[in-house]
């Protein structure tokens, strides 16, 4: 595995589960300027970047009239494309 997986490949081995990524998405919304969440065991993720990198999760993000639920999606897609340092 690279270095740098996508959060997605972490997924596909079991080294990410849901409930980390849901954890990840509530992190972002406590503290939007995270930028080394512990994604997984040896590997961080910058969750503003992820979020700051991809224009439309941007402005779904920021949309004050959007749903939460859609909120949570566009966060979970933006995650899994975004690629994990290793710590």
């Amino acid at each position: 595995m690279a270095d740098t997986p996508t959060v997605s490949t972490l997924f596909d081995t079991i080294a990410v589960r849901n409930s980390h990524l849901n954890a990840a998405i509530e992190a972002y919304f406590a503290e939007p300027g995270t930028s080394a969440y512990p994604i997984a065991d040896g590997y961080t993720l910058d969750l503003a970047a992820a979020v700051e990198e991809r224009l439309r999760v941007n402005e779904v993000v920021n949309d004050v009239e959007a749903d939460l639920d859609l909120k949570r999606g566009v966060m979970r897609t933006a995650i899994l494309l975004a690629r994990a340092q290793k710590a």
